[in-house]
């Protein structure tokens, strides 16, 4: 019987991540159903899931992983830390040549390594197969409400992170009235489906896009625009999926119709280069502009959302933009449009997170992992053994390979 050895690596990211790839429970889980495979769990002081907890469940810890073929993690690694010649999975944030990982990707390449990204996985249709954007929609849609009112003082949420689970949360929403706000949700996958959730939970009625333009209401109201809501052909004003992906320079975005009807924007969108932005940065100084809270739960620094201009932590998510100069400012200043924008949202709720990724990982990825592979693993492959595959040939010269 051939043994796999599955390590789990301890995170090392600043600032550092309490989530896990595979709870104990589903390592315990995989051990009594996959003949031959083993975890072994990297010792943490930090993860969500104590050390203990692994043990109970019948799992080896240990700091030596040599001994695993495929290791799996949630953040970047640090090079550092890079074992020559393994099998990785984690978010290494490197399709859209971010270059602060332009030397993480040289050092995979340069190590041999085999990288399969999260990120990369998905569906015939492109929906991202496994991720935490639902978690991350909840806990953005949340932080984006504290936010307004903190800003307005029209009511008070408290953080995310203080609850022990998303039931526990849900429960503090009991009593909440909002006022009169409107709200517009972008997006349509994972993260739009959290920022929705979290709507329902509150008492935010959904109206559509037509309705929302037309009026003001008298109890609060979001509409969710999704790709055929937010973007147009420019010459004739149509929308067609697989002409938008492949030459998104034909579009122009519908967003700027929203500006003068939304209070709060929670945005959800996928967005790379190339896509049409929601609005230019000069459109925060028009009076009609109202929207006072974004929350770019996407978080691509001068991305979909251009006036997000850098990325908070957890304890400070929040940041103001100046409607005049454009430059960074202290939230809730009059004059200024806040920005909530943390890259690791769903660490306020690690538990669930974690739970959640592990059951789409075991359902989704872990055969194809185990056995033959399949053509959804092999797209997902940035590198092979020491060498970029084709579908990202491209990120060669970025990774500055030979």
């Amino acid at each position: 019987m051939r043994v796999t050895n599955i390590g789990l690596i301890r995170e090392r990211k600043i600032p550092q991540d309490s989530r896990v790839a595979l709870t104990p429970d589903q390592c315990k889980w995989i051990q009594a159903r996959r003949p031959g495979v083993q975890f072994i769990v990297q010792p943490s002081a930090t993860r969500c899931y104590k050390d203990e907890e692994y043990e109970r469940a019948g799992i080896t810890l240990s700091e030596d992983l040599t001994g695993c073929t495929i290791l799996l993690g949630i953040k970047e690694v640090p090079v550092a830390d890079l074992l020559d010649g393994k099998t990785y999975l984690f978010f290494s944030h490197t399709k859209k040549q971010q270059p602060h990982n332009r030397q993480l990707l040289r050092a995979i390449l340069q190590k041999n390594i085999t990288l399969i990204d999260y990120e990369c996985l998905e569906h015939e249709d492109g929906q991202r197969i496994i991720g935490f954007g639902f978690f991350a929609g909840i806990v953005g849609a949340h932080n984006g409400l504290m936010a307004y009112g903190n800003r307005t003082g029209l009511f008070t949420l408290d953080r995310v992170y203080k609850q022990r689970s998303f039931k526990e949360l849900i429960h503090t929403y009991f009593g909440l009235r909002l006022p009169n706000l409107k709200i517009a949700v972008t997006g349509s996958g994972r993260v739009a489906q959290g920022l929705s959730e979290v709507m329902n939970l509150v008492g935010v009625h959904e109206v559509e896009p037509e309705e929302y333009l037309g009026r003001r209401f008298n109890y609060p109201v979001y509409t969710q625009l999704k790709s055929a809501q937010l973007y147009a052909r420019k010459d004739n004003g149509g929308y067609e999926r697989l002409d938008f992906h492949h030459h998104p320079e034909r579009y122009q975005n519908k967003f700027p119709l929203y500006t003068s009807q939304t209070d709060i924007l929670l945005n959800g969108v996928y967005w790379y280069p190339g896509v049409p932005r929601l609005f230019e940065p000069e459109a925060i100084r028009d009076e009609q502009f109202i929207i006072e809270t974004i929350a770019d739960v996407s978080d691509d620094e001068m991305g979909s959302v251009p006036i997000n201009q850098r990325t908070q932590t957890i304890e400070d998510p929040v940041y103001g933009i100046d409607r005049n100069t454009l430059a960074i400012t202290a939230p809730y200043l009059k004059g200024s449009v806040d920005i909530m924008a943390v890259g690791n949202l769903p660490n306020e709720l690690p538990r669930d997170a974690s739970r959640y990724f592990g059951e789409q990982l075991i359902k989704y990825v872990l055969d194809d992992l185990l056995g033959e592979g399949s053509a959804t693993l092999k797209r997902a492959t940035i590198v092979e053994k020491g060498v970029l595959t084709p579908f990202y040939s491209y990120l060669k010269e970025y990774a500055g390979s030979a």
